[in-house]
């Protein structure tokens, strides 16, 4: 039975994660998951101090805070003729380093440091049970990424047209109407959320990768959102069961398995893609040359 939790949590991260990687990918804002991560930490930090908890709610209310703060400040700097890459570096150093900082000021006499905060173990998902009226209804953090799926879907399916028109053109979307910098911080909101709701279960470090890399696979795969989409929640989905077998047989990282895989696949699709492969066309232009030829 803990097997399954853990390949469920593994898959709700993953799904959870694909869905908004593809649109971070559309829009060349892949790292922006990687500057949320790291950024949050003040506001992890922050919250414990004024609540004097380690409750997993208060903590992702204070890390998606400064996740749309993170967001602002990026933007605000490239706005102000920042390169876009530059800026991501500033904020999210700066801000990590504020975090770093205030751990290393007030977590003396509590467990908060930087391995509680930053690097999750999915293992340990089916012991933090969540229990309502004395009820157990299972792992926690299962409940917790069910709920953060649930919303990113539900959104993206009501908007689904503004988001797809905002990732390809900010520029037509803003001439027909579309307030662009709404959808722009409703997405970054969703990429905060679900990065914090991930930290214990992979880690938000391991979380980066689950946000671009199967994204990545799927944009070389279609040249559809839709499609895009679903192909990116079936590839991460699959990293995550094929990784948790992985990681049994090979008696390492789960969370660390589940991105190799995703990067092995990657790489296949990356060589062997029909329309942007390495190999494919080669092979494919080779047949020609020889046909010509004869």
């Amino acid at each position: 039975m803990n097997d399954f939790w853990i390949i469920l949590t593994g898959v709700l991260v993953a799904c959870s994660c694909s869905i908004l990687g593809c649109f971070l990918v559309l829009r060349r804002m892949a790292m922006i998951g990687d500057a949320i991560s790291h950024s949050v930490l003040p506001g992890i930090v922050i919250a414990f101090l004024f609540s004097g908890t380690k409750e997993s709610l208060i903590m992702m209310l204070g890390a998606a805070v400064f996740g749309l703060i993170t967001v602002y400040l990026i933007q605000w700097f490239h706005q102000s003729g920042v390169q876009s890459d530059a800026a991501i570096g500033v904020v999210f150093t700066a801000l990590f380093a504020v975090g770093v900082v205030l751990v290393s000021m007030y977590s003396r006499q509590v467990h908060l440091d930087l391995d509680h905060v930053l690097f999750g173990e999915i293992m340990f998902v089916p012991w933090e049970r969540l229990t309502v009226g004395g009820v157990d209804i299972g792992p926690r953090a299962v409940w917790v990424l069910g709920g953060v799926l649930t919303l990113s879907c539900v959104l993206i399916s009501l908007f689904y047209k503004q988001f797809k028109i905002c990732a390809f053109d900010p520029a037509m979307a803003a001439a027909a109407g579309i307030p662009v910098a709404l959808f722009h911080y409703l997405l970054m909101g969703l990429v905060s959320v679900t990065t914090v709701a991930s930290f214990e279960s992979v880690g938000a470090i391991l979380v980066v990768g689950l946000l671009v890399v199967p994204a990545a696979t799927a944009y070389l795969l279609t040249e559809r959102l839709s499609r895009m989409i679903f192909y990116s929640m079936g590839l991460g989905s699959l990293s995550a069961v094929i990784g948790y077998y992985g990681s049994v047989l090979l008696d390492a990282s789960i969370a660390g398995c589940m991105i190799t895989v995703a990067g092995i696949l990657f790489v296949i699709v990356l060589l062997l893609s029909p329309t942007h492969g390495v190999v494919w066309p080669k092979l494919k232009q080779k047949r020609i040359s020889s046909e010509e030829a004869l």
